[in-house]
């Protein structure tokens, strides 16, 4: 399926009605803000296959797609991470090549500068999609979780969506080892459930459904 297709056909299906993807966040009194900012962060070191890159930007593109019918205004902030981030444009992040380490952190230390330097948070809804393939430096584990529990409160709404291999590639009876980067999110998803959401995939059969259950609408108790 190329991306102006999954794009069409994300347009067209009932879950994405506004009246149908809303979710609650820990904002008590949320502000009348009609613009948002998306950032797209991935780990494009040497362990990210092409196969995982084409998961994260079909994801990218649905959730594109879903923003732009809740807000007038949105704009979308491309950040890609080896052992080092930077902000780049649409076509080095989905093609450019790349190599180096994995530090996961440097990925959050570069969105909070373009939130300081351009977004406001009191004018803006920020939102966060992350995706990687789990691995990043033993050492950089208690750095990224400390970021991301500081940067928390300006957030609207994470995902982390963590690609693997297609489930055919998997040996028989293999186990997925819980990556590092699992973990991590695993804790931050118990204290903060209504902020972060995240999900495993493996292949884009899966994407729709992947997406759909980070984004159906909470049913009040």
């Amino acid at each position: 399926m190329e991306i102006a297709e999954l794009q069409a056909r994300a347009s067209g299906i009932p879950y994405l009605d506004k009246t149908d993807l809303r979710f609650h966040n820990t904002v008590k009194h949320p502000q009348p803000i009609t613009q948002a900012v998306m950032f797209c962060l991935m780990d494009v070191s040497g362990s990210m296959t092409e196969h995982m890159k084409d998961l994260a930007k079909r994801f990218y593109i649905l959730l594109y797609v879903f923003l732009k019918r809740q807000y007038k205004d949105v704009q979308v902030v491309f950040i890609r991470h080896t052992h080092e981030a930077m902000e780049v444009d649409e076509d080095t992040f989905f093609h450019s090549p790349e190599t180096g380490g994995t530090v996961v952190s440097t990925a959050y230390i570069e969105m909070n500068r373009v939130v300081k330097e351009r977004f406001p948070i009191d004018q803006w809804n920020i939102y966060a999609a992350q995706a990687s393939d789990g691995d990043n430096t033993a050492s950089d584990n208690d750095k990224s979780h400390n970021l991301l529990i500081h940067m928390l409160p300006y957030i609207q709404y994470m995902t982390y969506i963590e690609c693997t291999r297609s489930q055919e590639n998997f040996p028989p009876g293999f186990v997925r080892r819980e990556s590092d980067l699992w973990q991590m999110m695993k804790g931050i998803v118990a204290e903060h459930p209504n902020k972060v959401a995240m999900r495993a995939i493996g292949h884009k059969d899966q994407l729709i459904e992947v997406f759909r259950s980070l984004f159906r609408k909470k049913v009040a108790d």
